[in-house]
């Protein structure tokens, strides 16, 4: 069989390679902490269960509207009212099989083959893969934590190409858990704009985020972006596959037609249980979560740090440490193996996030509940002394 030249450039997940060896290694018996996958380890709120059921028995079961349920893109509306005092028209919002159907939306609406598009590196793996699809262009660049692991206005400019044609961003980030504050939102926004290009923005970690105020979302200061969020990570819905995209309005037509056609529509059952995510008794289930993941991420940091982890940033948002294991190893693939193999230990090695100093760092997510984090200290610090 001969296969598109497109997939010899695809890069695999190697959270998932690790994963998929830790649970191996559970099936013999062994006991592993999973520092690894970036899955909340809570079940889904009763609530949300709860209306699954009643949908279920109501024979909610057939196709639903390509871009959701009207009741769905409402509260969704309602949410950024809420939260954040905006007035979103919720034909604005588009119902995704997942933030990860969204994400490869929007770069099959922007990007031609050879188009390029500005990528942080260190970032989500797949984001690259959802460029490399469409024969376009990543066009990773390097940030460190004097740049708060985070595009700038001043980088945009900077790195911006013949052939670029957006950015994207993610606020709270993945593998870092850095935020992007509003001064610095409103001037990439400038910047991608004085190119004549597209701002993504990824803020599906939304909710899960450690100060007293909300992450500030791009929607606050325009409506031309393209903003993707999820049900997976604050409102602990992964398997449910449900996410969603806000959208300007001069989009809306065209990605209702590629909805159409590459998916048809979202789950029924889930979008129908997350009506139920909104309720205020299951926001307060899952805002007390985010108080055990602060809980969590305020011990785990300077533990990490005790054993010689060296953290350039904490993370302010998300469930990721990403520590530089520079003085503890050369090679931190081969750490993380030894930690799985040896320790019973699963996390992620830097390489899965990009290539700027990549191999210098590790991601510990920090999903597990504390005690299990604990241990996971007691395994480490035998290890390290």
């Amino acid at each position: 069989m001969r296969l598109a030249n497109r997939t010899r450039n695809l890069t695999s997940f190697k959270v998932v390679d690790f994963l998929e060896a830790a649970q191996a290694l559970e099936a013999e018996g062994r006991d592993i902490i999973h520092m690894e996958i970036g899955e909340p380890r809570y079940p889904t709120a009763d609530p949300i269960v709860m209306a699954a059921r009643q949908a279920l028995t109501d024979g909610r079961t057939g196709y639903t509207p390509s871009c959701g349920i009207p009741k769905l893109r409402q509260a969704i509306a309602d949410h950024y009212q809420r939260c954040h005092g905006l007035d979103i028209d919720p034909r604005r919002v588009i119902v995704t099989t997942g933030s990860s159907a969204a994400l490869g939306m929007v770069c099959e609406l922007l990007l031609n083959p050879g188009d390029g598009l500005l990528l942080a590196d260190p970032g989500y793996p797949c984001n690259p893969n959802f460029v490399r699809r469409l024969d376009a262009e990543p066009q990773l660049v390097p940030v460190n934590a004097a740049d708060n692991y985070q595009l700038t206005g001043e980088l945009v400019a900077q790195y911006w190409q013949a052939n670029t044609v957006a950015a994207m961003v993610a606020t709270p980030s993945n593998p870092t858990g850095t935020v992007i504050g509003r001064e610095q939102l409103g001037e990439l926004h400038r910047a991608v704009s004085d190119q004549g290009g597209a701002l993504i923005v990824d803020e599906i970690y939304h909710g899960l985020t450690y100060a007293d105020a909300p992450a500030t979302t791009i929607l606050s200061l325009t409506d031309d972006t393209l903003v993707i969020n999820s049900f997976s990570k604050y409102f602990g819905m992964t398997g449910w596959r449900l996410g969603w995209m806000v959208v300007p309005e001069s989009v809306v037509d065209t990605l209702t037609v590629m909805a159409q056609n590459f998916y048809i529509a979202s789950p029924s059952i889930a979008q129908y249980a997350a009506l139920a995510a909104f309720q205020s008794e299951t926001l307060a289930i899952l805002d007390t979560r985010r108080q055990e993941f602060r809980q969590r991420r305020d011990y785990l940091v300077p533990a990490l740090q005790a054993l010689g982890f060296v953290i350039g940033r904490p993370p302010e948002g998300a469930f990721y440490v990403y520590a530089d294991v520079s003085a503890l190893s050369d090679d931190c693939e081969a750490f993380c193996w030894w930690l799985l193999r040896e320790h019973g230990i699963a996390c992620t090695p830097g390489t899965d996030f990009g290539h700027h100093l990549a191999r210098q760092h590790v991601r510990f997510a920090y999903t597990e509940s504390l005690p299990r984090l604990q241990l996971a200290l007691e395994r480490l610090t035998k290890a390290l002394t």
